[in-house]
């Protein structure tokens, strides 16, 4: 598959996906990604079981996601999910300089209230890298946030126009590097990290 697993047991797997991949179908149902990966390769291998996405990322961001091996243990997942007992940690560099080390975004998504804290860990010319946790799961909660702040992310094409800034990446930089919650079957307390992908990397190294 050229996947990395990160994790699996006999309810989860926990996959490392790299940007420019979708993680579930698309509408029209033609484009490559990660649930049909896994389960042609589950097929393949005449395994009994499906893999279920407990959650989603952005075909352009990469990072942790988390599948479940039936539908009862989706379930699970889903309920801490909207409990909000899955910690997520994502690395974003964003467009300028952020005017406080750390904040607090809320404000509503398609009608539903949605949060996201950031904490600033690194400034460059140009831009910041930012540690983000979203503690509510809208569609592209991150990106729509941080356009509002006026500090959309580096690579953002979709709520910002790329022209109206003097930075330039192939993809928006955002990555998922850190996953915690506690084990829907077992109880135990589960943790995470996927180091920063080559390309943002090579971003921070030469910009």
């Amino acid at each position: 598959m050229n996947i990395p697993i990160v994790f699996e047991d006999d309810w989860l797997l926990v996959a490392d996906k790299p940007a420019g991949l979708l993680s579930v179908p698309s509408s029209g149902g033609k484009s490559r990604n990660l649930t049909d990966i896994l389960n042609q390769d589950a097929a393949e291998r005449n395994l009994t079981y499906r893999f279920y996405p407990c959650h989603r990322l952005d075909r352009d961001t990469s990072g942790l996601i988390v599948y479940a091996k039936s539908r009862q243990i989706e379930k699970k997942m889903a309920d801490a999910f909207r409990a909000r007992q899955v910690e997520k940690k994502y690395i974003a560099f964003v467009h300028g300089k952020l005017p406080a080390p750390q904040g607090r975004i809320s404000s509503p998504i398609e009608g539903k209230s949605a949060l996201t804290m950031y904490r600033k860990t690194g400034e460059r010319n140009a831009y910041s890298i930012v540690e983000v946790s979203p503690l509510t799961g809208r569609t592209n909660q991150i990106r729509i946030h941080f356009k509002r702040l006026c500090h959309p992310l580096v690579g953002e094409d979709r709520f910002a126009f790329r022209k109206d800034f003097p930075l330039r990446a192939k993809r928006v930089c955002l990555h998922a590097g850190y996953l915690s919650f506690k084990h829907p079957e077992t109880g135990k307390m589960l943790v995470w990290e996927s180091p920063l992908p080559e390309d943002m990397k090579k971003f921070l190294a030469t910009h």
